[in-house]
């Protein structure tokens, strides 16, 4: 990080300028060896409050290299604090950068790595932050941060396919539906005059389409109004924990896609308990982590109703049975690894077994969605310019 100061010499002459160093502390020390007296330091790369950092993250991939770099790290033999002071000045990610040096000033000050951690929820879930704990408790460290590196690459792979598979069908829709619009609100109300004042009979499709444009022309603000409104609520909706619950089973009740995000969901959540319980994590906090990264707040209610069985002496097997989101075949194959001590490999293969599900429905979907999406639009421009063209090829032809 780039520290801009005001010192004096011993001599009491003036200086500023610019200083490099991991965090504030690091700074006003090498300028003290300097036999500088320190008036006045501070970061150079801190934003004023006009700057936004609204599109400044850091992504699941930069948490996926950063893992693999603090185990080779660790591998050498290099100690945490050191470690993380070479990840944090050599981070391209600013976000990352400023999280790290955080750690590496938390880690000075006597904080464990997982206790450093805990403190940025939004790069290093609980899920990671209780490996890490795991880890130190094991003396696995090295193991454990190669654990997360696999884990985390399993997780972005799979959530990379999914989300690309329904961003070009959401495109293509939002487009089709931007160009229909448009023709219904500029160009057919023009075409629809030159009709109208023809004085020929307009075939029933014609005023179909004449009145719709004419809807939208009417009340065209009144429904971006109600859209908005809409848009809002749905917002207000998901920030409320019954509103996000409503909205996740909205999410997995969406024909065609809800499978699609049923699998995705059961994969993350056998890897999940599979990569905790390999790393020595007791069941029941396994499944209360897991309640809390699945990323859906149906299957998150069904781990804590789940984990508390469990408490109360339950099976894992049996406390989540029952549950219509669970296959069966997902429940008996939980059973047949509690009852021969083999419950970690069990979970390692549904994780697989939903991956490969999800795999299969993503090529499916993207298979059936194309040419279902060019038969639409097609179909859609096609009964539009047909309703517009053969009225005026008939006016056409009554001049000739």
């Amino acid at each position: 990080m780039i520290f801009r100061y005001e010192a004096l010499t011993k001599e009491g002459e003036k200086k500023t300028g610019t200083i490099d160093a991991v965090n504030k502390d690091l700074a006003i020390g090498a300028l003290q060896r300097r036999g500088f007296i320190v008036t006045l330091i501070k970061n150079n790369e801190e934003k004023s409050v006009f700057q936004t950092n609204l599109f400044e993250r850091v992504a699941l991939k930069d948490v996926v290299i950063l893992s693999r770099q603090i185990s080779t790290l660790f591998e050498a033999q290099v100690s945490a604090l050191k470690a993380f002071s070479l990840l944090a000045s050599n981070a391209e990610n600013r976000l990352l950068s400023k999280k790290l040096t955080q750690v590496v000033d938390d880690l000075q000050a006597g904080f464990s790595i997982s206790g450093a951690l805990a403190k940025h929820e939004d790069v290093f879930s609980p899920f990671y932050v209780n490996m890490v704990k795991a880890g130190e408790e094991s003396g696995k460290l090295t193991q454990t941060f190669l654990y997360l590196a696999d884990y985390l690459d399993r997780q972005y792979e799979l959530t990379s396919k999914t989300r690309n598979a329904l961003v070009y069908p959401a495109f293509v829709i939002i487009v089709f539906i931007t160009v229909m619009a448009l023709m219904f609100v500029l160009v057919i109300p023009k075409l629809s005059a030159i009709i109208i004042d023809s004085g020929l009979e307009i075939p029933i499709y014609t005023r179909i389409i004449i009145a719709i444009s004419n809807f939208f022309v009417q009340y065209g603000l009144l429904i971006i109004v109600f859209l908005i409104a809409a848009g809002a609520y749905i917002f207000h909706l998901s920030r409320s924990d019954s509103g996000k619950v409503y909205l996740d089973s909205v999410k997995l009740s969406i024909p065609g896609f809800g499978d699609l995000f049923k699998k995705l969901y059961l994969s993350r959540i056998a890897d999940n308990l599979d990569t905790m319980l390999s790393s020595g994590i007791a069941i029941v906090r396994s499944i209360e982590i897991t309640s809390d990264v699945v990323g859906n707040k149906v299957y998150a209610n069904i781990l804590k109703s789940a984990a508390d069985r469990v408490k109360e002496g339950s099976a894992l097997s049996e406390a989540m049975d029952r549950n219509q989101e669970i296959p069966q075949i997902m429940v008996q194959m939980i059973k047949v690894g509690e009852e021969t001590g083999s419950l970690g490999s069990i979970l390692k293969t549904l994780a697989k077994f939903y991956k490969r599900e999800v795999d299969d429905a993503v090529d499916t979907l993207v298979g059936l969605i194309e040419p279902a999406m060019i038969v639409v639009l097609g179909v859609g421009v096609g009964i539009l310019l047909t309703s517009v063209l053969v009225p005026i090829y008939n006016i056409a032809s009554s001049i000739n």
